[in-house]
């Protein structure tokens, strides 16, 4: 069996409109990074929406880690599916610090394991002496590794990421992609990328699904 899979799943947004997802499936082996490509509209960010437990799907089956997470009997809600979410605009707390940030989903674990969780995570993401700033005073390229700090810190099963470069300058792409990259590989992380854009993908991902 496959560590995630989605099975024939559909989505619409209302009765009155045709689906935006319709009969989809997809498998994924455990550390595997997979690219979902298409064009606007075609349900890409609902898909990571869908996974993630933020929408339901009016029909099909979600299966993360040998557990159910949505079927049309199920539905554990997102906080125990074990899934990490970046966001396109990232979705920082702008009142908050980068420790305070990174911090949020780690109300679980006693002061000792949040300060040591947190130490291993700034380290992974290079951005040790930067705990105490707040989300203004970084760069995009900072910002998205907090995002992502933030997202790996209660060690997820599968990381989502929906539009991860599409706020950065072109010239940072490149330099953003192989640091994610070796991120990635480092946390040993599972993950699905959302994109429009193939040089995301084939920086980035084992293989490609594209979405019609």
């Amino acid at each position: 069996m496959s560590f995630v899979e989605v099975r024939n799943i559909s989505f619409a947004y209302s009765r009155r409109q045709p689906p935006v997802i319709h009969d989809f499936s997809l498998s994924m082996d455990k550390g595997e990074f997979v690219g979902i490509l298409g064009s606007s509209g075609s349900g890409k960010s609902t898909l990571l929406r869908l996974i993630a437990g933020l929408e339901t799907p009016s029909a099909g089956a979600v299966v993360i880690s040998g557990q159910t997470v949505v079927d049309e009997r199920t539905f554990l809600p997102p906080e125990k599916r074990g899934v990490g979410m970046v966001f396109q605009d990232y979705g920082l707390f702008p009142h908050l610090t980068v420790a305070q940030n990174v911090e949020f989903g780690l109300h679980r674990l006693s002061g000792a394991e949040r300060r040591a969780r947190l130490t291993d995570m700034f380290e992974l993401v290079k951005l040790t002496g930067y705990e105490r700033r707040y989300p203004h005073e970084l760069s995009g390229g900072q910002q998205q590794r907090v995002a992502l700090a933030r997202a790996l810190a209660p060690k997820p099963s599968i990381l989502l990421m929906d539009e991860p470069f599409s706020n950065l300058d072109a010239d940072l792409k490149g330099a953003i992609r192989r640091e994610l990259r070796e991120i990635l590989d480092q946390a040993a992380m599972t993950c699905l990328l959302v994109s429009h854009d193939h040089q995301d993908v084939e920086a980035i991902c084992h293989r490609s699904v594209t979405m019609c």
